[in-house]
């Protein structure tokens, strides 16, 4: 199969990346990403935003109620010894708190449905949107790469987006009417109280800042550790690195990358520890303040006792929303490292994208007749075309044959056919139909692909088989199988159809998974049926038994083979040699014998 040009080596080192990004582009680009984009996320939601803070406002302004149903306690209902108040009061401080507690829960089921609700939106947002994206994306990019920031990445910001905007507005509120309870008690002890909010905002932005680029360094590292498990724990990665004896390299790069990890860990959780264990001090110092204060003729102003403790606990309960606060902030703008990366890949364009107006079609009634109308494609990066002017035309149910060297461009023309991608220039038509104006299903129905690597799901056969036609019956897949030749041994199977292919199949042979493949194919009914390579693995006699197949795969079909072997396409209706990307000769297997040229020294 043609190789195609890739950007330079993707190994999953420490700073670059598999788009050649380093970890300070990273940063960069945390700083771009908008406050306001994120909480576009929570639009859906707004009403039942709306409901939870409603309910935060409500527990806030009821819980305040307890410090004043304390100093009624310690300055009335206990001087006077009436029991009758004292009742009252306690039994309002406990009503409060059940009444809190209630409202606490409800906030909780609320605003974690809401932020399980965005997570799942964003997943399915960056599945959907890869989905839509061209081969050409998946060979620069590793899978690893893709994987870690659909699961760690976003994975990461459950507790920011499920507890964000429900912590700042439960914490904001309690904050505002601490503090307006605090100044109704005592405007001169408030003040001393409040004395630490400047050093407290000061601190907690610079640890925001530190926690935000250890972020990005951490999960550009989880990526890479994710990479390392692809590669080295596949079957393809497992049977180089035995093969190879590569196994303690591959543990020793796992083995840094995990140690790397670690130290970054460690230096995210502990960025900043010092600076806001210097404010706990600073905050557990307030009271001893409010007691001196509190006892200095210039500052009591006739303070009640029942109005010193109910303050003290109001200025203890300020420290943990106000807290609170200061690290959602701190959350927030570390997290900007993570939304940035998946908004990167939310971001990428879709080159090959359904048609703002797609033709209406019939599969089923296609003739199948394709056609190349001065068809050239460059990969991108590559100086070179890959095909440069092509036309062909392959009538409707005829069997065209492509030859040539490897790299002349053979499986570019197969790619371009099933539209992996779409041409620089001229246009692919079926029936007349330019490929780009239809819909990629309904492409998806009209042309059958066979390539060199099968790929079968780690399931049973008969979902591998269905996977093509997800309502097929069990009739249908047999007589697929059987049409493919490879019904008799599924059938021989301990446990037949329901057996496990094993991962990428390799509970079969390379034959036997081409079978399936066809079988897999032969359940869709293609119309236009693209056959890449597709036995140029297999040994003689294997191939003999899948050309069988191929044959009654092809019949009645218009068909396209890539040819590796001459000798499975000597009886094609047609013929052409492709060299550098240019169709150099066209005809029948005897036609081109006879011109003596390059068919015929391919053939010698």
């Amino acid at each position: 199969m043609q190789s195609t040009p890739t950007p330079p080596p993707t190994f999953a080192g420490r700073r670059w990346k598999a788009d050649g990004r380093n970890s300070a582009d990273e940063k960069r680009e945390a700083k771009q990403v908008s406050l306001l984009r994120i909480g576009r996320l929570f639009t859906p939601y707004r009403w039942p935003l709306l409901i939870v803070t409603a309910i935060i406002v409500a527990s806030s302004i009821v819980s305040l109620a307890s410090p004043f149903l304390l100093r009624a306690v310690i300055d009335s209902a206990l001087p006077s010894q009436n029991v009758g108040l004292l009742l009252a009061l306690i039994l309002g401080m406990i009503a409060v708190a059940a009444v809190t507690s209630v409202f606490g829960v409800v906030q909780t089921w609320i605003s974690t449905r809401i932020g399980q609700q965005v997570m799942h939106g964003l997943r399915t947002s960056v599945f959907s949107h890869l989905q839509r994206q061209s081969l050409g994306f998946f060979t620069r990019t590793r899978t690893g790469e893709v994987q870690s920031r659909i699961t760690n990445d976003i994975g990461g910001m459950q507790s920011v987006v499920t507890s964000t905007a429900t912590s700042v507005a439960s914490n904001l509120t309690t904050v505002v009417a601490t503090i307006a309870a605090m100044l109704a008690l005592s405007w001169r002890l408030s003040l001393i109280s409040l004395i630490v909010m400047p050093p407290a905002i000061y601190l907690t932005r610079k640890v925001a800042r530190m926690r935000r680029d250890i972020t990005a360094r951490r999960q550009s590292e989880l990526a890479d550790l994710n990479v390392t498990i692809e590669e080295g724990l596949s079957i393809s990665g497992i049977q180089l690195a035995k093969t190879m004896g590569s196994g303690p390299a591959l543990i020793r790069r796992f083995s840094e990358s995990s140690v790397r990890l670690i130290d970054l860990e460690l230096r995210s959780e502990l960025a900043g520890r010092w600076r806001m264990a210097s404010m706990s001090v600073i905050f557990a110092a307030v009271p001893a303040a409010i007691y001196l204060a509190a006892g200095l003729p210039a500052t009591r102003g006739g303070m009640t006792i029942g109005t010193l403790v109910a303050f003290t606990t109001l200025q203890a309960g300020l420290f943990r929303p106000l807290m609170g606060l200061l690290n959602v902030g701190v959350s927030l703008t570390s997290s900007l490292a993570l939304f940035a990366r998946i908004f990167e890949y939310l971001d990428l364009p879709v080159e090959i994208d359904e048609p703002a107006d797609p033709v209406s079609v019939d599969p089923a009634a296609i003739r199948g007749e394709v056609r190349f109308h001065g068809v050239s494609f460059c990969y991108p990066g590559a100086t070179k075309a890959a095909v440069d002017d092509v036309d062909l035309v392959v009538p409707a149910g005829n069997t065209l044959a492509i030859v040539g060297e490897t790299g002349s461009g053979k499986s570019t023309l197969a790619a371009l056919v099933a539209r992996l991608y779409d041409p620089s220039a001229g246009r692919i038509t079926i029936d007349g139909i330019d490929l780009r104006d239809l819909a990629l299903t309904d492409l998806a129905a009209i042309v059958g692909v066979v390539s060199q690597e099968t790929y079968l799901l780690h399931t049973t056969v008969r979902e591998n088989l269905r996977y093509a036609k997800p309502d097929a019956t069990d009739a249908e897949i047999e007589s697929a199988a059987r049409a493919a030749q490879i019904h008799e041994l599924i059938d021989s199977l301990p446990e037949g159809y329901d057996t496990m292919v094993g991962s990428r199949g390799h509970r079969f042979s390379g034959g036997e998974q081409q079978r399936i493949a066809i079988a897999r194919t032969l359940l869709r009914n293609p119309r236009v049926l693209v056959l890449d390579e597709a036995t140029s693995a297999l040994d003689n006699e294997t191939e003999r038994a899948v050309q069988h197949a191929f044959d009654e795969l092809a019949r009645g079909r218009t068909t396209i083979t890539i040819a590796h072997r001459l000798s499975t396409v000597r009886d094609a209706d047609g013929i052409v040699v492709i060299d550098a990307g240019h169709v150099v000769e066209a005809g029948s297997h005897e036609q081109l014998l006879e011109r003596a040229g390059r068919y015929a020294a391919l053939a010698a």
